[in-house]
């Protein structure tokens, strides 16, 4: 019962690759997304189990269902947004949505793995299914292979890297496990080479997170691969990449001054270079990636603190991540019919066509500029005090900074949708489904800003 939620998703991704082998083309979006609803209650109903299994390398817990269960709302709500044309070629749609399942999968696997191994192969598993999917695009255009190209080039760099460093750590404590490593670290994190070990094997999750320096595939891989793809690509593994940068940072405590000083610097630099290069963006996708890279940026500096509060603040930042980056690109899905790339010019007159739309947008945008009462303000200032509370006052100032920098780009969003006038004003008319996912990005971005204290206590205690 404990790994309940995981055979289910394995199940899930065998039906829908028996569908691929039949000649029969129908369309598979309505099972996808079906699938997706069940394993999310599933994994609801596992929520208070605790076991471990494979010689204690996988563990189940608070923290791993907690994260599968928001892994398991993103898939659901991705496919939910993706509605049923599809980005992917009709021919092989069954084998779009199985490799979304499978990588899902690996995301699952990830956030209960606590042993190096089982990491590695948790991570490559949910890794090499994206690299099936980026090339999948309806829309077909000339970057695509080179988008999926460049994917696999950075993720096979990065898990060397990580594995590297793993092999320094193993060197260093004398096991694969993360509980082992725990208790040897402290008596040896003040010596450089534990240092750079542990810098190594975080390289593999910053790939996960688009954090600088591993950053630079982002905006070419979100802007060749489909609308859907990049939905996913840009919310669902950076759930994971949260859960185990945490349950990696959490082995130095009473880590060097190198060790924070080295993950401050990065946080900068994806903000700082994120939010700079985000303001010359015309397209919306590439515009999407490098405010991921700079939300990378805002999300380390709560594991910066060494604190249980920054971590909970970290959880709840990811959480609020995923919605107010759901609403974005869900505009993008909406309005690109034909699977097509937009840019900023595109959501001109957009409050006339669709003023629900457009509010969506503009709530969204808000929360990823960090503005009252959204989210995304409540979000940025808990990671904010954690970090000034650990007396980290210059990376609170370098933040506070790159926000009121990313404020010209994310408003910009909302002044082409409220005060420019479309060339072909035609209205656009949402089905119940896409009015009901409006209205709950709208919801929750903004109960999170009103009223977050319940969660953010909730996700402190499951540390």
């Amino acid at each position: 019962m404990i790994i309940l939620p995981e055979l289910y998703i394995l199940a899930y991704c065998v039906f829908l690759l028996i569908f691929s082998i039949g000649k029969e083309k129908k369309e598979r979006a309505n099972f996808a997304r079906l699938g997706a609803a069940i394993g999310l209650i599933l994994t609801a109903l596992t929520l208070g189990m605790e076991g471990e299994i494979l010689g204690a390398a996988y563990r189940v817990d608070l923290f791993s269902q907690v994260f599968k269960i928001l892994i398991l709302l993103g898939l659901f709500l991705v496919l939910s947004a993706g509605g049923n044309r599809g980005d992917a070629p009709r021919e092989y749609e069954a084998e779009y949505f199985m490799f979304l399942g499978f990588s899902t999968l690996g995301l699952m696997m990830l956030v209960s793995a606590v042993e190096l191994i089982s990491l590695v192969i948790a991570l490559e598993i949910s890794s090499f299914s994206l690299y099936v999917v980026v090339p999948l695009r309806q829309a077909q255009t000339r970057g695509q292979m080179e988008a999926a190209m460049k994917y696999l080039f950075f993720g096979a760099m990065s898990t060397g890297i990580m594995l590297y460093g793993m092999g320094y750590l193993y060197g260093l404590a004398h096991s694969t496990y993360l509980s082992e490593i725990a208790l040897k670290l402290p008596s040896v994190i003040h010596q450089p080479m534990a240092v750079f070990a542990l810098l190594l094997v975080l390289a593999g999750f910053f790939f996960k997170l688009s954090l600088f320096p591993l950053h630079f595939w982002t905006p070419d891989i979100y802007e060749g691969s489909s609308n859907t793809t990049a939905t996913f690509i840009a919310t669902i593994p950076k759930l994971a990449a949260a859960a185990l940068l945490i349950r990696i940072v959490q082995l130095a405590h009473g880590a060097a001054a190198d060790f924070t000083n080295v993950l401050m610097v990065l946080a900068a630099c994806s903000m700082t270079m994120g939010n700079l290069v985000a303001l010359l963006q015309k397209d919306l996708k590439r515009l999407l990636a490098y405010s991921g890279i700079a939300h990378a940026g805002y999300l380390m500096i709560g594991l910066v603190a060494l604190s249980k509060d920054g971590y909970a603040a970290v959880i709840f930042y990811s959480l609020v991540y995923l919605f107010m980056n759901l609403g974005a690109f869900y505009v993008i899905l909406v309005l690109s019919r034909k699977g097509e790339n937009l840019n900023v010019d595109h959501l001109a007159g957009l409050a006339r066509r669709s003023p629900l739309l457009a509010l969506t947008l503009a709530t969204a945008a808000f929360a990823l500029a960090g503005i009252p009462p959204t989210g995304g303000f409540t979000g940025k200032f808990f990671l904010l005090i954690s970090a000034f509370e650990a007396g980290h006052l210059a990376i609170v100032i370098i933040a506070a900074v790159n926000t009121v920098i990313s404020i010209f780009y994310y408003l910009n969003l909302v002044r082409m949708s409220y005060s420019r006038e479309a060339a072909s004003p035609e209205p656009l008319h949402l089905s119940v489904t896409q009015k009901a996912l409006c209205y709950l990005f709208l919801a929750v971005i903004l109960y999170l800003g009103i009223l977050p204290f319940d969660l953010l206590n909730f996700f402190g205690n499951i540390l």
